[in-house]
């Protein structure tokens, strides 16, 4: 099959018509999720003047690498990389590229499609539970199928820009329950007796502390392993490439993600203190319609960003290895494989 026919069949590539504001849509459905719900325990981890760089350092590092991964995805005229692993065997040769890369991708897009299918299951759970005081508990593990049907239903969509209505619906619930944790924690204000030391009592405690608030802060920032395949549904010419369209709805996507999860972050800290839990929903003494406002909306937006994720991670299980024996069948450049990175 030429790489024509094969890239017009697949779902990443099969209409290279998305806006600027799609990939924007993508992007924050694909980086925001429940993780920033545990930004103010990381704070606590790590305490205000660790945890304040930390936050800020962290976004602007990884907006600059997100700025490289745009520029590389035609590193030459008429080439387009669509996948992480052909960006790897244009740098690292056509078989070793395919080891390097697709390895740690699968364990990304792996790992956080078990954390929505848990995240979904759970918030299931609490809204079964507060809604039905009275009925009989269910285990958690049928709510964890209930959302895993639906994304089995979602999967079978013909293309990746079919689901532009989820993943906005997904970016509109980040932006709900973001704003209900921070505005909750700013109008409850700070408990009796708050402490911001630490939260351990030993040495140890504090260094694996410390490493843990660094990890729920990197996970946090997670959604560079979509970046190539978001920018690939995009058109490309010579006077207006992809790149271009796509920095622009990703620059947006970052606002959004900084004014997420900067005021969730110092919110939550600043009222609840080395006390807050690790989901700064069950900190926040609310109204039972709003606690199941915000497992809903939570509910909503993993949906959106699961199918992003699993879009990319099925595609690349399958095509990787096909990938590294016949490249040629991908590209639109049959000698491809051939070239040395420059």
């Amino acid at each position: 099959m030429e790489g024509k026919n094969m890239n017009d069949w697949l779902p990443i590539t099969k209409s290279r018509n998305a806006k600027w504001w799609n990939s924007a849509v993508h992007n924050v459905a694909a980086m925001v999720g429940a993780g920033v719900l545990g930004f103010p325990y990381a704070m606590s981890e790590l305490g205000w003047c660790w945890g304040v760089t930390i936050l800020i350092v962290s976004w602007i590092c990884t907006l600059y690498t997100a700025w490289q991964m745009i520029q590389m995805h035609e590193p030459e005229p008429g080439k387009r990389l669509d996948r992480y692993y052909e960006l790897g065997q244009y740098a690292f040769g056509e078989k070793l590229g395919v080891w390097i890369v697709v390895p740690q991708q699968l364990m990304v897009e792996v790992s956080i499609n078990i954390i929505y299918m848990i995240t979904g299951g759970n918030s299931l759970m609490k809204i079964h539970q507060i809604l039905c005081d009275n009925c009989e508990p269910i285990k958690r593990t049928y709510f964890i199928m209930m959302f895993a049907s639906v994304q089995f239903v979602l999967s079978h969509l013909p293309g990746f820009n079919s689901i532009s209505g989820i993943s906005l619906a997904a970016a509109v619930m980040s932006l709900s329950y973001s704003a209900i944790a921070w505005i909750a924690s700013f109008h409850r204000g700070v408990v009796p007796g708050v402490e911001y030391g630490s939260r351990f009592s030993t040495d140890a405690g504090n260094v694996f502390g410390f490493l843990g608030g660094l990890g729920t802060m990197a996970f946090g920032y997670a959604g560079h392993n979509v970046v190539l395949e978001i920018q690939a549904t995009m058109p490309s010419t010579p006077e207006k490439p992809s790149k271009i369209a796509m920095w622009r709805g990703f620059f947006v996507a970052y606002l959004i993600v900084a004014m997420l999860y900067f005021p969730i972050a110092v919110c939550g800290y600043w009222a609840f203190g080395n006390t807050v839990e690790d989901n700064i929903l069950m900190s926040l003494e609310k109204p039972r319609w709003l606690i199941v406002a915000a497992n809903v909306f939570v509910v909503v937006h993993v949906t959106g960003s699961y199918q992003i994720c699993i879009a990319f991670g099925v595609l690349l299980l399958v095509l990787a290895p096909i990938g590294g024996l016949r490249l040629h069948d991908f590209t639109h450049d049959p000698s491809f494989c051939t070239k040395e990175a420059a």
